[in-house]
Formats: C-alpha cells, structure tokens, sequence
C-alpha cells in the first residue's frame, strides 16, 4: 500500500525529504535550550558570573530563534509536500478512472469514488503531513531527550523505560479495536454519497411523486449510522487523551520527588533539574503528538486501503502491443459471439450470436427488455469486451485496433443521455472539439435539433444545466445525435435514443441519415417498428439470442415475434388515431 501512495509524491520528493531535515535542525535546537538553561543557572546566576550569563543568554536566544526559523521551514516545506502529494493522488485516481472500462466503473459505485476522492484523499494527506512532520520529530526529540535525561541521571532516565511499554500497549489495543469501526464508517459514507446523489440527480421525481419525507428519513437513516460509528470510534479513541494525562503526570510527579531527594543529596544540581523537568516535558509532550499521529494513521488505514484498491484496479480493456491505426469501412461481423459481465457462462446475456453487416447498411435492432440490446452493440467500440467469439470491424478484430481509434470512428448515442453544463456549442464540440459552426448546424440539422435550437434566444449559445434538465426529453435526445454525427464516425449506433421524440420527427431523422450519410453503417435499436421497418435488415433478439434476421416484409411474413409487436403497436395507433 504505502509502495503504491509513494508514486504520487513525485515532483514533492524534495520537499517531502527537506522536512525531516528541518525537522532535525529544530530538535536539535530545542534539545539544547534545557542544556544551556541548566548552565545558566548552575554556572551564571548561582555564582553570580555576569559573562556567563550574558554569554548563555545570548547562546539561548540564537537557539530559540534557530529552532523557530527551522521549524517554520520545515512546517512550510510539509504543508507543501502533503497538498502536492494529495493533489496528485487526486489527479491519479481520476485520470485512473477515465481508463477503466464499462466493467471497471460497474465494480466501484459513483458514490464510492467521490468518497475515495475527497474524504479519503483528504484523511491521506493530513496523515502524511504529521507522518514526515510529527513523525520524525516526535521520535528523535524523545531519543534526543532520554539521551540528555540518562546523560544527567540515569535513575530518573529509567522512570520512562518503565512508562513508556504502558503506554505502547495501550495505544495498540486502541488501534486493534478502533480500526475495524473506520472501516464501516467509509463504507457507510459511500452510501450516503449515493442516497445524496440519487436525490439530487433525481429531485423532480421525488417532488413530483411527493416523497420528500421518505426520501429525508432515508438520508437520516445513513447519516445516524455514520454518527453512531463515528460515536463508537471516538468513545474508544478518549481514552487516547486520560492515557496520555496519565503517563505525564506520573512521570512528572515521579521525576519531581526523585529531583528532589537527589537535589538535597547533592546528586544533581538545580539546574540539571530544572533541565529534567525541560527535557521530560519535551518528552511527553512528544509522546502525546505520537499518539496523535497514531489516531489520524488508524484512521487514514482504510482510506489508504480504498484508494490502492482503484489505483491498483487493472482495466481488463487495454491496447495491443501494435494496435492498427485506421478503420477501413464500416463493416461488422459477431462471429459465434457470446458475453457475460460477471465472466459466467451460466449467466450469460449473449449466447452464439453470428451475423454479418456490411458498409452503409442501416440495421434495425429490435427485442424485449433484458434480451441483450444494448449488451450487443457495446462489444462492437469495445465498451465490453466478448466473453467467447468474435467482433470484426472493418473486417478486424476490434482488439486489434487502437481503442481511440475504433472508438472514433464507432460513435454511439447510449440509452441514457447526457449532456454537461456549457453552452449548446460546448456539449456539441464533445464529438469534435475542431467542429466549426457550419458544422454543428448542419449535424443539428440532421438529428432535426436546429428548429428548436433557433427558437432559443441565445440559439446555439444557450446554456444547457448540469444533466441537461432545462430541455426536454426529445431535445436532448436529437442533442446526443447531433454530438455522435459531428465525429463523422463509420459505424453509427442509435441505442433506442429517438424513443422519446414523435414519430415524425423520428421519421425525419432516418431520411436525413439515409440521404446525407449513405456510406455510414447505421445501427438502430428500438421499441417502436416505425423506427426499424426501413432498415435494410432488422435482428429480433430474444432472451440473448438471436430469433429471426430479415427485412421487414420478411419478418413480418415469417416471425410470429415480430408480427406480435408489430400488430400490437398498429392497434395501439389505430386507436389512439
């Protein structure tokens, strides 16, 4: 884990390095005030010698404003190393992210990685900042200490060998019993992330279905078990600080009488116990930072462990070692194809799927829900990749093409549409980030979108909201097409995305795409058979295989399927007529 966090620091290693350096330089410095104070007192003020005083005086002013000065550098030179190492951990993750594929975004939750990306980075990153700060300084103050504090009297330097184990144990009996409860304490935060997320993303339905209370007990409900872990934890975690009070005020209590039994036996002079008492205090106030830093560790374990979970999540779709560069047309072929998203032959979508579409075809896709519509056409861009068989493109298998390559020139508008906020211009130049204005009027013009787009009064500089929720349904719809035609893709693919315009304008599309992309293999999945009955053939799906492949008067002569849907859809308009 910590092998795998490290390669985030990168550009911060200097200043992740200077750290415990500065660091080091401080408690050195602060290791000698005790020092010099004892020979002030010893040596100056008991024997009234003005230049000793005067000289240690000055030697104690210069090791405070040093150890100042390199405890602000190293403070500094932290803060710098833990954002730079958080920022790029962020950066990692995300870009990590954008590798994945269909599959890889299936196994982590959208809640989940916000989570991983925000509270767990940011329990990281305080983690490291006390880990090259408190860490190194905590530990060698204390060595720097006991060494001063045996140097001056080992029997009082081995009041700490005696607390210390105590302590230790304790602090490790905590961590063994707190650490499993942070653990449920992320996971439920990832819940809460996702009820947040659904609410929002979906805040018309809830009014509109009137379920404002269900919805806000929902949210009590996760948040209360996020309070009542975190309560649970923090009870545990308490007893950190009487722990810590505990041992200091012993070793105190304890240095102090010893002091002064040796003090009267003329052991140990004033200000030797003056520096003692320095020293112990820099010592158990260390001691306490340790623990500190041994609550934040505890904590930041299970985030460290969420984020190497996705960082080291391997993306099952990748390039080949020389992958082709170019599509040659637009043909497709599934030769005995069959696809399963959890690698299961028992469960799978896709069972010996074989046919053949040749360049500028426009294929209709028909089939109930759950019959393997939309699992089909995601193998032909590699979305997926097949579980058994084939898929060629451009007479290759699209493994061996350049993912950005196939995927440019397979351009799909998915079921579910989404558009970014950014102006009508912005969402479209997704397709194509060169497109001019002529050419986003006239992809807008093909997916029937340019009439609406007029009317606005910003036109194509109309600013569309987050998840497009100030167009309607229809509008965004022929939007995603416009988008997917700016790519001036080979292989076109329509995954039931005109479902919610009117049939005249769905009627329109088709023409539009027949008259000025020919050469385009167009691949249309669909509920309604209007939408598929021109297409020069239509596949019927059922239950992941394939029933029937024809043309629509083929279809309709010879499948009792298609004939059912067909029949059921013509009453329907006959009586809505």
């Amino acid at each position: 884990m910590i092998k795998t966090l490290a390669k985030s620091i990168r550009e911060y290693k200097k200043h992740t390095i200077l750290t415990p350096i500065f660091m080091v330089f401080e408690v050195g410095f602060e290791i000698a005030i005790p020092f010099l104070l004892s020979i002030l007192i010893d040596q100056g003020i008991t024997n009234k010698d003005y230049n000793t005083i005067i000289i240690v005086g000055i030697c104690l002013v210069v090791a405070a404003f040093l150890a100042l000065l390199f405890g602000r550098l190293g403070g500094r030179t932290a803060a710098v190393a833990a954002s730079g190492f958080a920022k790029n951990l962020r950066e990692d993750m995300y870009n990590k992210v954008q590798d994945f594929s269909f599959l890889n975004i299936d196994k982590f939750s959208t809640s989940s990685i916000v989570t991983r990306l925000t509270s767990d980075v940011s329990n990281i990153q305080m983690a490291f900042m006390m880990i090259i700060r408190g860490a190194i300084r905590s530990p060698i103050t204390i060595i720097f200490a006991l060494i001063m504090t045996f140097t001056i009297n080992p029997k009082i330097g081995l009041i700490y060998l005696v607390v210390t184990p105590i302590l230790g144990g304790s602090l490790i009996l905590l961590a063994k019993y707190v650490h499993p409860i942070f653990k449920k304490v992320f996971n439920t935060i990832d819940k809460l992330n996702r009820v947040v997320q659904e609410n929002v993303n979906a805040i018309r339905v809830v009014k509109s279905f009137v379920t404002e209370e269900r919805e806000i007990k929902k949210f009590n409900k996760v948040s209360d078990d996020i309070y009542d872990y975190f309560s649970k934890a923090e009870k545990v975690m308490a007893f950190n600080g009487p722990i810590m009070q505990i041992t200091i005020y012993t070793c105190l209590t304890l240095i102090s009488w010893f002091g002064a039994h040796f003090v009267v036996s003329g052991e140990i002079t004033t200000g030797e116990l003056t520096s003692l008492i320095t020293y112990v205090m820099q010592l158990l106030m260390n001691l306490m930072m340790l623990s500190m830093i041994f609550v934040m560790i505890i904590i930041s374990l299970e985030s460290g462990r969420r984020i190497v979970e996705l960082l080291e999540e391997v993306p099952d779709i990748h390039n080949p070692e020389n992958p082709i560069m170019k599509v040659e047309n637009g043909s497709i072929e599934f030769k005995n194809v069959s696809f399963s998203y959890v690698n299961n032959k028992e469960k799978e979508v896709l069972k010996n799927i074989d046919f053949k579409i040749n360049t500028g075809e426009t294929v209709g896709i028909i089939g109930g829900t759950g019959d393997g519509k939309s699992s089909l056409v995601n193998l032909i861009p590699r979305l997926y990749d097949t579980t058994e068989g084939e898929v060629l493109v451009g007479n290759k298998n699209v493994k061996d093409y350049d993912i950005k390559v196939l995927r440019d020139q397979v351009s799909m508008v998915l079921q579910k549409n989404t558009l970014f906020s950014g102006t009508i211009k912005e969402n479209l130049r997704w397709g194509n980030i060169d497109a001019t204005d002529e050419e986003i009027i006239k992809a807008c013009k093909l997916a029937q979108a340019d009439e609406f787009i007029e009317k606005f009064p910003d036109k194509y500089d109309t600013y569309i909201e987050q998840g497009g929720n100030n167009v309607s349904g229809g509008q965004k719809q022929r939007l995603c097409i416009a988008r997917a035609l700016l790519k001036k893709p080979q292989i076109l693919i329509l995954d039931d995305s005109t479902s919610a315009v009117d049939t005249k304008t769905d009627s329109l599309i088709r023409k539009a795409f027949a008259e000025e992309i020919p050469n385009t293999t167009k691949i249309i999945i669909a509920q309604r058979i209007s939408s598929v009955q021109d297409s020069d053939k239509i596949i019927i799906l059922n239950n992941g295989k394939i029933e029937a492949i024809g043309s629509h008067e083929e279809l309709l002569k010879n499948n009792k399927i298609y004939q059912e849907v067909y029949n059921s859809q013509m009453k329907g308009s006959e009586e809505n007529a």
